[in-house]
């Protein structure tokens, strides 16, 4: 299953491994949750560049390891998320994982606030925590 609706960017120099599997997986949640999808880019940066965002559009002087620009419309998600791969990089050594499974957690909690899950308050955040550890059950 490829869909030429999902673009990766990346504006540094790291390339992601496996893009097609990461894809149909991305594809597979937007199915299960019942929305359709539009076009959505994943932008790897570094912590500069995310820093700027972060300061420009939320007013947040803090680094982020992602933020996402919500563009859906009714039930199509869309949206622009940008990754920094250095927030990424030093998270999974805080939290003892892999590089790719920070990575793969990243990158699906960004699709789940495109498809309305929030995470500000903390019933909100118990559920994105457990939409995370399901979907990253189904990729291998």
């Amino acid at each position: 299953m490829i869909d030429n609706s999902i673009h990766f960017h990346s504006l540094t120099d790291f390339i992601l491994d496996k893009e097609d599997k990461k894809r149909d997986w991305i594809i597979s949640s937007i199915i299960e949750e019942g929305k359709e999808l539009g076009e959505i880019n994943i932008i790897f940066c570094d912590d500069k560049s995310l820093l700027e965002k972060n300061n420009t559009y939320l007013n947040h002087d803090t680094l982020t390891d992602i933020i996402t620009f919500d563009y859906s419309e009714l039930n199509t998600i869309s949206g622009d998320i940008f990754i920094s791969v250095e927030r990424v990089l030093d998270n999974s050594n805080d939290f003892n994982v892999t590089f790719e499974q920070e990575l793969n957690r990243v990158i699906i909690h960004g699709h789940l606030h495109l498809m309305g899950y929030k995470d500000k308050v903390e019933e909100d955040q118990v559920t994105m925590r457990n939409k995370e550890d399901y979907y990253l059950s189904k990729i291998s």
